[in-house]
């Protein structure tokens, strides 16, 4: 909480960095799931690609449950959230070490089943620094 707490107060840089289009949307935005709850640790929505951005924040490793958790957050946001004309939601993970074999079995999946078409990988690519 400590770490979501220093970002929001850094949000203006914060949102710099994501790149253009991005609005601050909700922080630890309720998601609920037949009778379970979960928690999105922030949202934002990009104008410029018509989609939202979910962010998972991790103090450790990137961890393959990690990527299941985000996975889960998409999909149920998506349904529940993503209003009619939104391109498909993203998801996002910040961790301060990396696990680069979860993240590249895991990017296949993400990016055929998130950004389906071409034009929409097209122009997340050229509006969102790498």
């Amino acid at each position: 909480m400590l770490l979501e707490t220093n970002l929001i107060e850094q949000l203006q840089s914060f949102l710099l960095e994501l790149g253009k289009g991005f609005a601050f949307v909700a922080q630890q935005k309720h998601l609920r799931v037949e009778s379970d709850d979960f928690f999105v640790d922030l949202v934002f929505y990009n104008y410029l690609l018509k989609c939202f951005l979910l962010v998972d924040l991790k103090v450790g490793k990137l961890t393959h449950p990690d990527v299941g958790q985000m996975d889960m957050y998409v999909r149920v946001f998506g349904e529940q959230c993503r209003g009619e004309g939104d391109n498909p939601t993203l998801g996002l993970i910040l961790c301060p070490e990396r696990n680069e074999a979860v993240a590249k079995y895991s990017l296949v999946v993400i990016v055929h089943l998130y950004l389906p078409r071409p034009s929409y990988r097209q122009s997340y690519n050229v509006t969102v620094p790498c």
